[in-house]
């Protein structure tokens, strides 16, 4: 009989939050959008507002696929739900493992990562730099990774769909600010003089710790799902 405990669920949110917001598809769309605008002549104002315009679409997107999910696991009769759960977090735990694998054998394997076509539609996309045109980007990469790489957030959703009220709303919109603050970071780093060949380089460095992190943090919120679950730890 295990022993029961009870963590706070915003702590829960902000953490998964945070290890999704290491994204490095979304990160890596920006980086290359803002060069294509500043090497095209663009000034910093326009990159700034462009920048927006794809961040708001990659906050909207995930929120209402959120919201989507929220909904159709709402629907799922109780009996089903703690298996369900259970599911979704041996779901994460395989991701958990196969990120950590992509720290020692990168590019070897199968590895959570955007299909290569889909990658080229995206670079398509990105030299398109009308405000309509990022509107789209934005929005098509929140939905190509969320199946991808959105494994924390399947996670939140399932826990907040058990009892999904206007605090748990705020919730999700909480996450969905915090995944999308280090893009905000970034377009502000560059806007006020940081080089983007210097985040670039950053990006690559970190790669690899990037992905043993997050790996790292899904198996411990996969382990947290499955003990919600069965009722060992209660959020409050």
């Amino acid at each position: 009989m295990g022993v029961e405990a009870q963590i706070p669920t915003i702590l829960t949110v902000i953490t998964a939050a945070a290890i999704d917001s290491i994204n490095p598809c979304a990160i890596g769309v920006l980086i290359l959008m803002m060069s294509v605008v500043l090497a095209g002549g663009g000034t910093v104002r326009r990159m700034l507002y462009l920048g927006f315009v794809y961040c708001f679409a990659v906050f909207a997107v995930y929120l209402a696929a959120g919201l989507g999910l929220v909904y159709f696991f709402a629907r799922i009769p109780l009996v089903v739900t703690e298996y369900l759960s259970i599911g979704v977090g041996l779901l994460v735990v395989v991701a958990g493992i196969l990120e950590i694998k992509d720290y020692f054998w990168y590019g070897r394997g199968f590895s959570l990562a955007i299909p290569a076509g889909m990658a080229k539609k995206i670079e398509h996309f990105a030299s398109h730099t009308t405000t309509l045109g990022i509107a789209l980007l934005g929005g098509f990469v929140s939905a190509v990774e969320l199946p991808c790489t959105g494994a924390p957030y399947l996670a939140i959703i399932t826990i907040l769909s058990q009892y999904f009220d206007i605090w748990a709303f705020l919730l999700l919109v909480l996450y969905n600010v915090i995944f999308v603050s280090p893009l905000i970071i970034i377009l502000i780093l560059v806007a006020s003089g940081k080089k983007i060949q210097e985040i670039k380089g950053w990006k690559q460095d970190n790669r690899g710790f990037m992905r043993l992190a997050v790996g790292v943090l899904l198996i411990a919120l996969s382990w947290l799902l499955i003990l919600i679950a069965n009722g060992t730890i209660n959020l409050g």
